[in-house]
């Protein structure tokens, strides 16, 4: 195993358990989380520029509440699934390199008997 492998299994091993929590990975991934509700915040104020007649129609229909709330129900569920899915994508890899490492301490075994 190489030495880059050797720290990311120390470094997994240790914060495994704390990535895995969900407040985590709500208070990591809510910058990726806004990013992701950013355009509807830019198509709703340059609206007026672009669609007159949307903008005057969301202006009379459009509730500002349900608006941020919607961007902000968006922006938890796209920080807790893409960090949710980033923890899965680790943990395969590290289990991928516990067996590999399990696999080469056997075939080290084996040839030194």
């Amino acid at each position: 195993m190489t030495e880059k492998e050797e720290q990311f299994m120390q470094y997994w091993a240790a914060n495994r358990e704390r990535e895995k929590k969900w407040q985590h990975q709500l208070l990591v991934g809510i910058p990726i989380g806004l990013l992701f509700s950013l355009p509807i915040v830019v198509i709703q104020i340059t609206g007026k520029y672009w669609y007159v007649r949307a903008d005057m129609v969301a202006n009379t229909m459009l509730n500002p509440y349900l608006l941020v709330s919607a961007i902000f129900i968006i922006a938890v569920f796209v920080a807790v699934f893409y960090k949710r899915f980033q923890w899965d994508q680790r943990e395969q890899h590290y289990r991928e390199l516990k067996a590999k490492a399990e696999r080469e301490s056997r075939s080290g075994n084996t040839v030194q008997q």
